[in-house]
């Protein structure tokens, strides 16, 4: 194991030496930073352009409906046909036309309601003036029915259930999404990274292996040293690459940000947050002000100093895990296109945790498929890192999860490694062979 050094610094300087590595490096920030700043100009450029709509009201009902907005504003049209008020809102190339005919009674008038526009419209624009409808309704049945104003009020007041475990600790609405969408933030980066750089392995491997420099190589070190140091290599480079793109992305959107006078929460691609809101929280009840206070407490308490580290252990063992199965295919096989048949078995189970974790640990951190997968090595790195926002102990992960989630995480690394580096030393010398599943179990029972 004494050359296992040498290897690794020959893989890594050999990746960060690379003309396309260099490039990536320093075009991935522009890119990333660019791409930020578009996506702030095309929302602010959505959100600027307001919707216009022609109103022709022939009856008496839904005259204080349709009122302006902040993404729609109404035109009143008066004492004139249906067909002159199409060709007018066509020829003012407003949004559309909303007929409102004349009735008897509302509900009748409701249900013959129609809308002209050049093209089919947005659910958000229909359902903004279906609610509008549905409200005038409902109000004019119940005051038929003789209810009082002031009850109509009272009736539309909404109600939540105040939640508190056993002890009266309050407990909030949608903390456990929020909590699993910030681990998911962390296993989503996780498998983008094995993803990424796992090719980057297997592209490594036979590249060597079609310039025959392998069989010199071989004579000199074992496969399983090669194997090891290839992988240790290229996961340092990637690392390298991943921190300079972290501080230099950091540095763009700051300088980015500053030239243009806007905040980073915005170049992210969220909106401007109105004057009237800010107004709107600050003139908030005090139950409500109390309920932000609540959700900032839960999202400051949670361990974020266990969440990093677990991230860290997670990231190393579970791309360990996976770069060693890339290593082994690229040795399997001669080119890259003999790759695909075994891509997809590798990619299933990081696909799986993304979407299987976020769907049960949302609903049911603890339940029997959040747990599950969260002690299966190969989705574990993924969904373990979406349920340790909650903690580790009373009220989140048990300690024996974690910890057992860990240890069958080396464990599988070693047996993996293992398994890979048998089919590692036989693939490597192995040319113009098409492998198969079939082959690959042959070599696995090498001696």
């Amino acid at each position: 194991m004494h050359k296992l050094p040498l290897i690794i610094k020959r893989e890594y300087l050999a990746k960060v030496r690379n003309r396309s590595f260099i490039v990536m490096t320093i075009l991935s920030p522009l890119l990333v930073v660019g791409m930020a700043a578009l996506v702030f100009f095309l929302t602010k450029a959505n959100n600027d352009e307001k919707k216009v709509v022609a109103v022709l009201n022939e009856g008496n009902f839904f005259r204080a409906q349709f009122q302006d907005n902040a993404s729609m504003s109404f035109i009143k049209f008066d004492e004139m046909s249906v067909e002159a008020a199409k060709d007018s809102a066509q020829h003012a190339a407003y949004y559309g036309l909303l007929y409102i005919p004349e009735g008897g009674d509302i509900e009748t008038v409701a249900e013959n309601i129609e809308f002209f526009c050049r093209e089919s419209p947005g659910l958000g624009t229909l359902s903004s003036m279906e609610s509008e409808i549905r409200k005038q309704v409902r109000e004019v049945k119940l005051q038929n029915f003789g209810v009082p104003d002031k009850v109509l009020k009272e009736m539309a007041k909404g109600y939540e259930i105040n939640v508190e475990n056993y002890t009266g600790e309050k407990k909030l609405r949608g903390i456990n999404e929020m909590k699993a969408f910030i681990g998911g933030a962390f296993g989503y980066l996780i498998m983008m990274f094995i993803i990424i750089y796992g090719a980057f392995v297997m592209r490594s491997v036979i590249e060597e292996k079609t310039s025959r420099i392998i069989e010199v190589i071989i004579s000199s070190v074992k496969p399983f040293q090669l194997m090891l140091g290839k992988i240790i290599g290229t996961s340092l480079a990637g690392i390298t690459q991943f921190m300079i793109w972290t501080v230099s992305a950091g540095l763009l959107l700051f300088l980015l940000a500053g030239f243009l006078g806007v905040s980073i929460g915005e170049l992210g691609g969220g909106s401007r947050i109105p004057p009237e809101a800010v107004d709107a929280v600050n003139n908030m009840s005090g139950g409500m002000q109390e309920k932000i206070q609540l959700y900032l407490v839960e999202l400051l308490n949670i361990s974020w100093g266990l969440l990093l580290f677990s991230f860290v252990v997670y990231f190393i063992l579970g791309y360990l895990i996976y770069s060693s199965i890339y290593a082994a295919i690229g040795a399997a096989v001669d080119n890259e296109t003999d790759t695909q048949q075994f891509m997809f078995p590798v990619i299933l189970p990081l696909m799986l945790a993304i979407y299987v974790g976020f769907f049960s640990v949302f609903s049911n951190p603890h339940g029997p498929i959040a747990v599950g997968f969260s002690l299966f090595p190969l989705t574990s790195p993924i969904v373990m890192l979406m349920r340790l926002p909650g903690g580790v102990g009373p009220g989140g992960v048990p300690l024996w999860q974690f910890i057992t989630s860990i240890a069958l995480l080396i464990a599988t690394f070693l047996c993996i490694v293992w398994l890979a580096a048998k089919i590692y030393r036989v693939g490597i010398l192995m040319y113009g062979k098409k492998p198969s599943y079939k082959e690959l179990y042959k070599w696995l029972k090498y001696s």
